[in-house]
């Protein structure tokens, strides 16, 4: 049962002891990730690691939370970095209002800009969204509205999912469909058609049921297919195989 897992911070610091020895282990299975970048060093860190390994791929972009530092320059640097060989999209970008690390003018400037340089680049977008539901979907409707999206860890309501899948984006669910209190993801699981999902792990945060607490790595995102196949009534490999179909297509990897 082969995985692809849509969303990991491999480069996070949690991995700095073992990095190498979980990535083996990951990709002995025949196994893919995708490495999400949250700033410009991490969009570095995220290409290295795409580099050095098969089946391993980069995303790179900035995150809300460091929208302030982004300059015309950080744009120029993206830019560069979406020419390279295994740097599939822009993200996570979006806007997060829970913790405000940076203006919310600021978020949605630098939001709006990184749509323009993926549509400039013609590359998909995966957004983060928290605390912004409605205004992330304004923004994407007025200006991503024919592009391809994908709304990484969803947890809000069905209404909402629905308006985003209405404009063809795909959702991404992760480990907290297993959580006791998902009861939003849950629905989300039940009632989206399996062609409009992508599973995730977002390691090394979001870690599964019954592993919570834990560090999260991609291997775990068998959990989240696991918990998927359970609600749908249907097998985990067919869930696997199809999130994998799904991911492929959404991010332009050819299936090999």
């Amino acid at each position: 049962m082969i995985f692809v897992d849509s969303h990991a911070h491999l480069d996070d610091e949690a991995f700095d002891e073992d990095r190498d020895q979980v990535i083996a282990d990951i990709l002995s299975g025949g196994n893919y990730f995708f490495n999400i970048a949250s700033d410009l060093k991490t969009s570095y860190s995220s290409y290295e690691l795409a580099k050095k390994y098969d089946r391993v791929y980069a995303v790179v972009g900035v995150h809300p939370h460091e929208a302030k530092d982004y300059t015309a320059e950080t744009r120029e640097a993206l830019k560069e970095l979406l020419k390279k060989d295994k740097v599939m999209a822009i993200g996570e970008i979006g806007l997060d209002y829970h913790y405000d690390f940076s203006p919310r003018d600021v978020q949605r400037k630098v939001f709006i800009d990184q749509i323009d340089l993926a549509r400039e680049m013609d590359v998909p977008i995966v957004i983060h969204t928290r605390e912004a539901m409605e205004e992330t979907y304004e923004i994407l409707e007025k200006y991503a509205q024919d592009m391809k999206v994908l709304i990484h860890c969803y947890t809000g309501s069905i209404e909402m999912a629905r308006k985003f899948l209405k404009l063809g984006y795909k959702l991404a669910l992760g480990g907290a469909l297993t959580f006791k209190n998902a009861k939003n993801t849950v629905d989300v699981a039940r009632e989206v058609d399996l062609k409009d999902l992508l599973i995730e792990t977002d390691s090394p945060y979001m870690t599964p049921v019954p592993f919570r607490g834990k560090r999260n790595d991609p291997r775990k995102v068998v959990l989240v297919a696991e918990k998927l196949a359970e609600i749908k009534g249907i097998s985990t490999e067919e869930v696997l195989e199809a999130t994998k179909k799904n991911a492929f297509e959404f991010f332009g990897v050819e299936n090999d």
